[in-house]
């Protein structure tokens, strides 16, 4: 996969214009550069990224040189994803087809990032800090690193391993995919008076409207949706 988004961000610039757009989320394949140009310090990345729950794209709007290599993935970490629910809904004491249930494996969106060399590395970074507006983020290093977790902690490559995040939607069960418009909150059933809700319940469209609106500013979008004490 790490050589398919290699070979799509080392092509010709006139190639690649046939896939750009800075509509995030336009539901089909995109291409973009350095997304948050005009808002302070640059996240200097290029981007390629895909809705494939939702869209699920033919093969020929796919790019060829990383076509194949997208759908392969795609399916696989779609497997491991349903796995990982299972697991996850277990270790909560509920069934395991909780999470899938409620459609929250339906979504799966795919991003492939690439960090050119930057002429003025003092005004710009790869990625801002920030929170995942998902419930499972699954990250597929290549050897430079780079990323780091929690309180900036460095997470080392490790040839042929896969970094999981639970992501902060999850932490208060956030739903993905076709469901936008369905209400989600805390999990009832985990509920008592001694563990009351923190948040509470909206769609993941609203959850995202106001994620996207703030943007990669270090902070948590869950602090809109806190109930008052």
């Amino acid at each position: 996969m790490i050589d398919g988004v290699r070979r799509f961000h080392e092509q010709d610039v006139e190639v690649k214009k046939a896939y750009y757009s800075r509509e995030m989320g336009n539901g089909r394949f995109w291409y973009n550069s350095n997304f948050d140009l005009y808002e302070g310090v640059v996240n200097w990345r290029d981007t390629i990224a895909c809705d494939i729950a939702s869209w699920l794209p033919p093969p020929d709007q796919l790019p060829e040189v990383c076509r194949d290599i997208i759908i392969e993935y795609s399916n696989q970490v779609a497997d491991l994803g349903n796995v990982l629910f299972e697991l996850l809904s277990e270790s909560l004491g509920l069934p395991s087809n909780h999470f899938k249930d409620m459609r929250c494996t339906e979504g799966l969106f795919l991003m492939g990032h690439y960090y050119p060399a930057c002429p003025q590395p003092e005004a710009a970074i790869g990625t801002s800090s920030h929170a995942d507006a998902d419930f499972l983020t699954v990250i597929l290093q290549d050897q430079i690193g780079g990323l780091q977790e929690n309180q900036w902690v460095d997470v080392p490559p490790v040839p042929g391993a896969l970094v999981m995040n639970v992501a902060i939607s999850c932490r208060t069960n956030l739903g993905a995919g076709e469901a936008a418009d369905v209400a989600y909150g805390p999990i009832k059933e985990l509920l008592s008076e001694e563990n009351p809700p923190i948040y509470r319940e909206r769609t993941t469209n609203e959850y995202l409207a106001y994620y996207f609106s703030k943007g990669l500013d270090g902070t948590s979008g869950l602090e809109h949706f806190k109930l008052k004490a």
